[in-house]
């Protein structure tokens, strides 16, 4: 079994988590919509990933609706003391699996409440604001109206600690300017890198910065180059991607997700591949081949 804390630990909310953990959106059905097309193998997905080591998972109401946090109640409650459960709210699904902005303080608030009966717990660890426009990149705007309505549960003691999703470094600023913003979940990857100048600046904050899509998301990372350095190194294109990832900065923490034992331990198994400088220089070209597929 893989040791996840070779990657090492890394600080979010009041926790130090392994910088390995496990996404559980695939967990539900087709497009994220509809139950698991098998239940008993999602429990034991889950189940899996905490008896690797697995401290962080990440989640939210709106996958589904309601199915994977009803997953991880089922699978894992009461949870393990060193657990840290991250969800997120923005968004609920339409009964054409559409996504759909939830963003009103009633909304917002609604979903909180989703989250703490569907979790089964008295306060959520981490949630964070997930804002909405392009699904997967984010615009500018005030975000301020929308995290104050957080802000407010969390003083309630309703969350613990509150992040954001999809955002700019402006809107992080925002933010941080009504409440401590422990993480920051974006797009990012070995090719989109559009981030780069956020994961630093956060680094220097002790925040922790999440990528969404590590693997490319609905369209999987294709390049030649990762291909060949893959091979070349015994391992899965998809393992060195995430290895890469870890190796990019030290705040980054990792939420790679699946719904197959086999999958979930190579991903785990990435943890402990140690990229030497030249095969970083290497991958850096992936890049610039513009080979998202």
């Amino acid at each position: 079994m893989t040791d996840l804390t070779k990657a090492g630990l890394y600080p979010l909310g009041g926790a130090k988590v392994k910088r390995m953990g496990y996404g559980a959106m695939q967990l539900a059905g087709p497009g994220v919509f509809g139950p698991p097309k098998d239940h008993d193998t999602a429990l034991a997905v889950l189940r899996a990933a905490v008896a690797a080591g697995v401290d962080h998972i990440d989640t939210s109401d709106f996958y589904g609706p309601h199915v994977t946090n009803r997953l991880i109640r089922e699978a894992l409650h009461p949870y393990p003391a060193e657990l840290t459960i991250v969800t997120k709210v923005g968004a609920v699904r339409g009964a054409d699996a559409s996504w759909n902005p939830a963003q009103s303080p009633a909304e917002l608030t609604s979903a909180v409440h989703d989250n703490l009966r569907n979790l089964g717990v008295d306060a959520l660890d981490v949630v964070n604001l997930r804002i909405t426009g392009d699904i997967h990149e984010p615009s500018e705007g005030s975000i301020g109206a929308r995290f104050a309505v957080l802000a407010d549960l969390q003083r309630q003691g309703l969350i613990k600690h509150l992040g954001l999703s999809n955002v700019t470094a402006a809107q992080v600023a925002e933010a941080q300017q009504i409440a401590e913003v422990v993480c920051v979940q974006n797009h990012y990857n070995l090719v989109h890198r559009e981030d780069d100048a956020l994961v630093d600046e956060l680094g220097r904050q002790g925040i922790a910065y999440v990528p969404f899509f590590p693997l490319g998301g609905f369209t999987p990372l294709q390049s030649e180059t990762l291909s060949r350095i893959a091979a070349k190194l015994g391992a899965t294109p998809m393992q060195v991607a995430l290895a890469w990832l870890l190796q990019r900065a030290p705040n980054i923490l990792l939420i790679p997700g699946t719904s197959s034992l086999s999958h979930l331990r190579e991903n785990l198994e990435a943890a402990a591949l140690v990229l030497t400088d030249e095969t970083i220089a290497a991958l850096e070209n992936v890049s610039a081949e513009q080979k998202v597929t």
